[in-house]
């Protein structure tokens, strides 16, 4: 009996605790350190592998611009569908929580136009979506996005991510 009332005291007092080994959706830019120089463009894309490799939302959430756009064709409806920074990381976070794994490869940057606090970068990319051993996603295609930055030696933030892929 005694082993059972300390075993539920266990569970009862872990019940509020973060699980440390999950990424959350809690995206402040105080919690996470970015593995990538977000001082340089290159870094961006950087972060992005490694948050879609380990489905860490913090690490996404902080190269993020907070007037974000994010941008796709919807090929069944015929139209362009958009939504900002908040749906972003709900999409994210659900989409992260509901894969097993994913395989992120940058490829050859096929347009650049760049000065001291913009740019726009147009970049093949291969994306392996693994939900379960059954269900493999393969999207291929090019990202076209929009950073900026607020002082030449601050930190790059995406502000507007528009797919190109044939998913």
């Amino acid at each position: 009996m005694k082993k059972i009332i300390l075993i539920l005291f266990f569970f009862i007092s872990i019940a509020g605790c973060k699980n440390p080994f999950a990424p959350s959706l809690d995206v402040s830019e105080s919690t996470g350190s970015a593995v990538g120089d977000l001082t340089k463009i290159e870094g961006v894309f950087q972060n992005l592998q490694y948050a879609y490799t380990f489905r860490d939302t913090t690490i996404y959430g902080q190269i993020l611009g907070d007037d974000f756009l994010f941008t796709y064709r919807d090929y069944d409806l015929s139209f362009d569908v958009s939504w900002g920074r908040e749906e972003e990381m709900k999409v994210t976070h659900g989409l992260f929580q509901n894969a097993e794994r994913f395989d992120l490869i940058w490829n050859n940057i096929i347009a650049s136009t760049e000065d001291s606090s913009e740019a726009n970068i147009v970049r093949g990319f291969n994306l392996t979506i693994t939900f379960n051993p059954t269900d493999i996603v393969r999207v291929d295609g090019r990202v076209n996005v929009s950073l900026k930055r607020e002082a030449t030696s601050g930190n790059w933030k995406l502000i507007r991510w528009i797919d190109e892929s044939n998913f």
